[in-house]
């Protein structure tokens, strides 16, 4: 019975802590496209607070990066999973992912146009301090991210969780505004080899930023989803969490908090 009467105890402090937490979707628009980004907010925080802008892997927007939001708002920030892609538009195959995120990344001008849309609707939100905002983004949203901030977008800092490295104009590094915080798998094949072209481009462009590898993870392993089926895509716990850990600690350096 002792026990029983713990796990309830336990629980009910667990809920209680998280009780403030909303979400809400927020449609917004690029021109004649219906854009669904994913609001997360806690009640129990005062406002102004900081903004974190979520940028989805390249499926889309979904339950991943939804997530991410969250856990974001239980820490006290606004949140704001920004939609690259369209409403609607949630590719569920390899090819059907590859073939909207080439979209993308051949055309950076119409990338960074549809990742400041979303920065804009997390900085106009009346929970946020404008002068506090910042991007996180995994697999494609990592080299969103990190297109965000070559963009010269007012932002604290970045983090890009696997995420690609190159950049088809490097000069534009020395518009970054912000630092920034590169997690990459030890064994990545995907992204690992950009890796010397992306140092040298931050140490041209004197940017503040620095980059964590975790032993023995390669791409994708922030997202249980990730069971291996794909060769080189898989989950990894321990790099997971090291890097959220690595993220969090950032976050309080670029916002004096």
């Amino acid at each position: 019975m002792k026990k029983i009467f713990l796990g309830l105890a336990i629980f009910l402090v667990t809920s209680q802590s998280f009780a403030g937490l909303k979400t809400k979707i927020v449609e917004y628009k690029d021109g004649d496209t219906v854009l669904e980004g994913y609001l997360a907010y806690n009640t129990s925080v005062k406002p102004p607070r900081p903004g974190i802008l979520v940028v989805h892997e390249w499926n889309g927007l979904g339950h991943f990066a939804k997530h991410r939001a969250e856990q974001l708002a239980k820490m006290g920030y606004v949140a704001f999973a920004a939609d690259i892609y369209g409403k609607g538009v949630r590719p569920d195959t390899f090819g059907g992912c590859k073939n909207e995120s080439g979209k993308y990344y051949k055309n950076r001008a119409l990338l960074r146009k549809r990742v400041t849309l979303g920065l804009s609707q997390l900085k106009n939100n009346e929970m946020v301090d404008p002068g506090k905002l910042a991007a996180i983004g995994y697999c494609f949203g990592g080299e969103t991210v990190l297109d965000l901030a070559r963009s010269g977008a007012d932002v604290k800092g970045v983090v890009s969780f696997h995420g690609g490295l190159d950049s088809p104009n490097t000069a534009d590094a020395r518009n970054i505004k912000g630092k920034i915080l590169v997690c990459q798998g030890g064994d990545d094949q995907f992204t690992l080899p950009a890796l010397p072209d992306f140092q040298k481009e931050m140490d041209d462009a004197k940017v503040d930023y620095r980059v964590i590898t975790y032993k023995g993870a390669v791409h994708g392993f922030t997202n249980p989803d990730n069971k291996g089926d794909v060769e080189g895509l898989k989950y990894n716990r321990d790099a997971d969490r090291g890097s959220w850990k690595a993220m969090r600690a950032f976050f309080k350096e670029i916002f004096k908090d």
